[in-house]
């Protein structure tokens, strides 16, 4: 009998949270756009859809707003909900991180923290995500290169207008899921704030890089009262021919 103790550390394991306690002003929709029906479905069903296709993942939590009777309150095998929201969504991000880690995670597991409003994500990404960071030190976010000319503004007379093009060529539009170790990502956001607007945001302030992972450009956020409509028609395509890869 081996006395020793053993030189493999536990398997990582992979879960998933979908912070669900925005209001989303910017759409402009009677409540939070979240739960606005996009092809007879609440936004944040389509989200869950693809993440219900990754067996790899554990469980995927859902932070709701303290409060929130949109969506049932729910524990079961695949999908968890917490009504720990904050004011910001980094806030309920670490809400759900902490509550997760009372839970059931481990500080060493990787979690995949994606948007409800990218309700356009595939599992064939959440997939790629995982398969380029679970070797990573770091981890990772998808991310797609920015296409556009790149323009800084200047004020003048209250008008906005040019003050420079701005070099594109290393430039990336950052996008959701983003994978880290559960633990870093809680050390890494306590330090930098409620003010972070992604999770890779909080590991750059604490000295990190993480790892850039090409996505399409259909895996945007539905932020504007336009996007609905370009969300609907993507989601009547892939009805019509079902895939889970979208072009770039």
């Amino acid at each position: 009998m081996n006395d020793f103790p053993s030189k493999n550390p536990p398997r990582a394991r992979l879960w998933a949270l979908i912070p669900c306690a925005g209001s989303g002003s910017r759409a402009a929709t009677a409540g939070p756009k979240q739960y606005q029906p996009i092809c007879g479905r609440p936004m944040v069903a389509h989200t869950l859809q693809a993440f219900s296709g990754v067996p790899r993942l554990e469980a995927t939590l859902v932070v709701l707003a303290p409060g929130d009777t949109a969506f049932p309150l729910r524990e079961n095998a695949a999908l968890w909900t917490a009504a720990c929201g904050g004011d910001t969504r980094a806030q309920s991000v670490l809400n759900g991180l902490n509550w997760l880690l009372a839970k059931a995670a481990h500080a060493s597991d990787w979690v995949l923290v994606h948007d409800a409003a990218r309700c356009l994500i595939t599992t064939d990404l959440i997939n790629q995500l995982i398969d380029a960071c679970a070797g990573d030190e770091v981890g990772g976010l998808l991310a797609h290169k920015l296409a556009d000319t790149l323009k800084q503004q200047r004020a003048q007379d209250g008008l906005a207008r040019v003050a420079a093009t701005v070099d594109r060529s290393d430039k990336w539009l950052a996008q959701t899921p983003q994978m880290f170790r559960v633990g870093a990502l809680i050390q890494a956001l306590q330090r930098a704030g409620s003010d972070v607007t992604d999770e890779a945001s909080a590991m750059e302030a604490a000295g990190l890089a993480p790892l850039l992972v090409e996505a399409g450009s259909l895996n945007f956020k539905v932020t504007y009262p336009e996007d609905f409509l370009l969300a609907q028609a993507v989601l009547e395509r892939r009805a019509q021919t079902p895939t889970d890869k979208d072009a770039a």
